[in-house]
């Protein structure tokens, strides 16, 4: 398999999940910019919509958005998700939140030449960060088990973070914990963000 990402972006989430999983994947490092892979072949012929993630199969299927692949880890590694008959549904319920609420705002931040454009993105994200926030009550967002949604969040949060936007200690901490874990410091050195 192949994880095609660019280091920082969303498909650190991606890189977090799989390295958290056991699972033996080349990451390939893709210039947004030019669309074009490390290896100097057209990221769009394997992504159309030319934007990371996109996870290649051994058999050429080609998956890609956060919520898709980190639901398919679970798929393939169960206890990544919560425990009970709707666990996976919550996890995936709550990796459709941060795609949407948080995520979508933070692209409209960070590329829109408009500033009521991005005051209103920023606004958004730091209300739905308070919100998750609020309720957080142990180690991640469903418990003591990390889960697929914890790795698309600590992005979230540490875009935010290191962005300056008002963070409860909560999240502060939660962030701290998630970087502690091995397979985040294991993508992270990887990408060249530690």
């Amino acid at each position: 398999m192949k994880l095609y990402l660019t280091p920082g972006a969303c498909s650190l989430a991606d890189h977090i999940a799989l390295t958290e999983a056991g699972m033996d994947v080349e990451m390939i490092r893709v210039d947004l910019q030019t669309r074009l892979t490390e290896h100097g072949n057209n990221f769009v012929d394997v992504n159309p919509k030319g934007y990371v993630p996109a996870l290649e199969f051994d058999d050429g299927g080609v998956l890609t958005e956060n919520v898709a692949i980190l639901d398919w880890i679970v798929g393939e590694k169960p206890d990544l998700a919560p425990e009970g008959r709707l666990g996976r549904s919550r996890n995936i319920e709550a990796l459709a939140f941060i795609a949407t609420e948080i995520h979508r705002p933070f692209m409209r931040w960070m590329f829109s030449p408009a500033d009521t454009e991005k005051q209103a993105a920023k606004q958004a994200i730091t209300e739905r960060m308070a919100l998750i926030g609020s309720k957080l009550q142990r180690n991640y967002i469903f418990g003591d088990a990390f889960c697929t949604a914890d790795a698309f969040l600590y992005v979230m949060v540490r875009w935010a973070r290191d962005s300056g936007f008002d963070l409860s200690d909560k999240l502060i901490a939660y962030a701290q914990r998630v970087e502690a874990r091995p397979s985040v410091q294991k993508a992270l050195q990887a990408e060249g963000l530690s």
